[in-house]
């Protein structure tokens, strides 16, 4: 289990003593010149009552004196720190999830304060039945600035072959932006080691149990501050795997019982049917 620092030291208020409703999971390296805004904006935007679980790796991350040092900028929010066991962004993402434990979970990027104003609006798709909840570059209302022109690339390439031709029901299936029901969390055993590629592989097993997927307009800008997590080369065939999980899916229609789930989960549950 990840170690999770609560005490009342380091705790803001919460909104209330409604229980949060969302876990915004928020991996983090160093993110002290980006946190604060983005937590600002958290604070300010969202109706939802929500904890935000900030995943580090080291205890001299300069992320956690920043948000100790300034709880003006984000009073009202539950901010919790939480100490990954295993380094590196796909653990402190598991750190988060482990940690979790309100009904809608959402990973969040430490650098976003520009998006917070949507986190109502994919609550409101979980509630209405969705599973997953995709923040969406590529649907009208979206957008994708500023990425080096490979990344770029490469993320448009993909997003065209798995929403148009393995008929992912959305039109951004490779961000790391995406909230999820906690049966998917509970339930979907992750296999992937490396990066975000969890998140592609909890989608494309969503689509292929047939759980409910939407999505909602985001905005994408390159990252001002420190140096992008991202490592296309170094996890392309990781992602390449789930690539053709996806086309397994619609091409030669795989069934619901060949996903991979949690030691006693069911497929599903009567209150989830539909």
């Amino acid at each position: 289990m990840p170690t999770v620092l609560n005490d009342s030291a380091e705790q803001r208020e919460p909104r209330g003593t409604t229980p949060p409703r969302v876990d915004l999971v928020i991996p983090v390296y160093n993110e002290g010149a980006n946190i604060l805004a983005t937590l600002g904006a958290l604070a300010r935007d969202v109706r939802t009552p929500l904890r935000v679980l900030i995943c580090y790796d080291r205890d001299d991350d300069d992320t956690l004196p920043a948000v100790r040092d300034h709880p003006e900028v984000h009073a009202g929010l539950d901010v919790v720190f939480v100490r990954n066991r295993v380094r590196g962004a796909h653990g402190a993402v598991m750190a988060g999830f482990a940690a979790s434990t309100a009904p809608i979970v959402v990973a969040y990027p430490a650098d976003d304060d520009f998006n917070a104003g949507i986190l109502d609006a994919m609550t409101a798709l979980i509630d209405d039945g969705c599973d997953v909840v995709c923040a969406s570059r590529f649907m009208p209302g979206g957008t994708m600035q500023g990425a080096p022109m490979l990344k770029a690339t490469l993320v448009r390439s993909a997003a065209f072959l798995l929403n148009r031709v393995a008929a992912l029901p959305t039109k951004d299936p490779t961000s790391g932006f995406r909230m999820f029901s906690r049966r998917v969390i509970d339930g979907i055993e992750i296999e992937s080691d490396q990066g975000f590629c969890y998140s592609i592989e909890m989608l494309v097993k969503t689509h292929r149990l047939g759980w409910r997927i939407g999505e909602v307009p985001a905005l994408w800008y390159e990252r001002q501050h420190g140096a992008s997590r991202f490592r296309v080369m170094k996890w392309l065939p990781a992602y390449l795997r789930w690539f053709r999980y996806a086309f397994a899916t619609t091409f030669l229609r795989r069934r619901a019982d060949t996903v991979t789930l949690k030691s006693g989960q069911p497929l599903v549950d009567a209150a989830h049917a539909r």
